[in-house]
């Protein structure tokens, strides 16, 4: 057996020879290779990882015999060591049976010589009464003679027999011992070699997983896209929510977001960050409206507005009642981000009202107001900026803002004005996530995955994490929205309602049953551009918009995901 794994373990060998000498200097350096040249190594890694994959196949098979065949030895001498306890009690046993026979008869015939000395046969003849009853005592005392050396005789044969027994088993024993030995050498140098493959296999694994990624980062260059790692983020404001919880399932999966529904105007946090960088409000408000946006600094304030729910104040009184921003990142060495953020509220309520003519709402779908001044380092910064408006084609600027973009902000145009896209980070691109200036400011929406409403509702779910099962499931909606059947394509439970596919349903009609890997690849234009998952059925590619609204449409509980620009964590 040893000579079959060993003639296997050199085929490895070979394999492992050629791929050393051949393939390493040429492969090795993924980063440096074209397309069709990390397309080439991906096929020669493949066919070798394949080929020693096989080899230990059969390697890891005989292990297994050797294992069960040392296990099997180890019980039959298990089983001879008791069966010799037994045979060394009863050689025991018997020994002492026939030495007190042994005794016993020698007392007997001490006996018998003291009265044949005291008594001849000659005396016991003269005694008998008849020549019969002497021949009768004569007989008799050989009887008895002869019956305990009988007795005697059979005893230590037996005991003769059961040492050649216990004779044969020692040596049997001894014999397995010895073939336990050879064949646990045997399994323990079969297992180092089938280890030592598949270490072997797993550099070529990584090796190839490189080289695909060097594909998929040139495809990505091709089509203006790009692959990245997330790195180091804020930690989001629910430990759930973020990527370090355990869900205690593997494989795992979960949806992280980035910033919040919408990426236009300026990020509250990305404000924040500049600030603490050192950035004026003036800078802060050029970078997210763009350098054609005009910053008035003498608008008129004596103008009303009229609030929905609270009646009519003077703009400057409105400013100071808004709830936007923590006056606290004032002494955070973010008072810059609060006067940016009191200009783009003004511009925006006189946007919204055109100049107080209409009226303005009190939540969160316009601008946050309360009936009563904010105070502190917030009404610092309102009197700072008095009178500063944004202003585009002569017209107060829709100032949006958001609390978090995550990275990126999306252009958007008013007034016939357009502001810029652009990754908000100082390196652009190459900067995000980890210069990303919300994460500067520690913005605990940044990356996050979302399972609960705003309300804290989250429909029986803990966290955001989904097994392979409902990852797959997943999958199979997208082939069913694919095919135009929408109307069951629901989440499933009591929270949802509705007629949903069952799991069952929808794997047999899409027909993924697990998911074993996920990576995702981003756009340029701040959004996920597609999704990429190793499944029971292959790679699928799927377009990063249409995954976010199968996902959103089929995932379970309130599990979403809240922006074009999302990751896939995977563990």
């Amino acid at each position: 057996m040893k000579k079959a794994a060993a003639g296997v373990m050199l085929a490895i060998g070979i394999f492992l020879t050629v791929y050393t000498s051949v393939f390493a200097d040429e492969c090795d350096n993924a980063g440096s290779l074209s397309y069709d040249q990390a397309g080439s190594c991906i096929s020669k890694l493949q066919g070798i990882s394949d080929a020693i994959s096989k080899a230990n196949t059969t390697n890891a098979a005989q292990l297994t015999g050797l294992q069960n065949q040392v296990a099997g030895l180890q019980n039959q001498i298990k089983a001879m060591e008791n069966q010799l306890v037994k045979l060394e009690q009863g050689i025991f046993e018997r020994e002492v049976k026939v030495g007190v026979k042994q005794e016993l008869l020698a007392a007997k015939v001490r006996q018998d010589y003291i009265q044949k000395r005291e008594q001849p046969v000659l005396m016991l003849l003269f005694a008998a009464q008849t020549a019969e009853d002497f021949f009768k005592d004569v007989a008799y005392r050989e009887k008895l003679a002869a019956a305990d050396k009988g007795f005697i005789d059979s005893i230590a044969a037996e005991v003769s027999d059961l040492n050649d027994q216990s004779n044969q088993l020692k040596n049997q024993k001894t014999s397995l011992a010895a073939l336990k030995d050879r064949v646990d050498k045997q399994a323990t140098w079969l297992s180092g070699e089938v280890d030592k493959a598949n270490r072997y296999v797993a550099d070529l694994g990584g090796k190839i997983s490189a080289l695909t990624a060097r594909q998929q980062e040139i495809l990505a260059e091709r089509q203006g896209n790009f692959y990245t790692s997330v790195g180091d983020v804020p930690l989001a404001d629910d430990p759930n929510s973020r990527p370090d919880f355990n869900p205690g399932f593997s494989p795992a999966f979960a949806v992280f977001s980035f910033g919040a529904p919408h990426f236009k105007g300026m990020s509250q946090y990305g404000a924040f960050g500049r600030a603490k960088s050192g950035q004026s409000a003036e800078d802060i408000l050029h970078a997210y409206y763009g350098g054609g946006i005009e910053i008035n600094k003498g608008y008129s304030t004596n103008i009303n507005i009229r609030v929905q729910g609270y009646g009519t104040v003077d703009l400057e009184t409105y400013v100071k009642r808004i709830y936007e921003e923590p006056s606290e990142w004032g002494g955070e060495g973010g008072m810059e981000a609060l006067k940016a953020q009191a200009v783009a509220a003004r511009s925006y309520a006189l946007a919204y009202t055109n100049n107080g003519a209409g009226s303005i709402c009190a939540t969160e779908a316009c601008q946050v107001y309360k009936p009563y001044n904010k105070g502190g380092n917030w009404d610092t910064a309102v009197n700072a900026t008095r009178g500063w408006v944004l202003l585009a084609n002569g017209k107060p600027f829709s100032a949006w803002y958001a609390s978090t973009s995550g990275g990126y902000q999306q252009s958007y145009t008013a007034n016939g004005y357009t502001t810029p896209g652009f990754w908000d980070t100082p390196a652009g691109r190459g900067g995000w996530t980890g210069q990303a200036y919300e994460k500067i400011a520690g913005s605990p929406w940044f990356y996050k995955g979302w399972y609960r409403t705003r309300g804290g509702d989250s429909c029986g779910k803990n966290h955001p994490w989904l097994t392979s099962e409902e990852m797959a499931d997943i999958l199979n909606a997208w082939v069913v929205l694919n095919n135009g059947n929408d109307d069951r394509v629901s989440p499933i439970g009591s929270c949802w309602g509705g007629n949903p596919y069952s799991m069952a349903d929808l794997r047999g009609k899409g027909g993924f049953t697990s998911v074993s890997n996920v990576s995702v690849t981003y756009s340029n234009g701040g959004y996920t551009a597609s999704v990429h998952f190793d499944t029971n059925k292959g790679g699928v590619d799927i377009n990063g918009t249409d995954f976010k609204n199968v996902f959103n449409l089929r995932a379970p509980g309130r599990i979403t995901i809240m922006s074009g620009l999302y990751n896939i964590e995977h563990k």
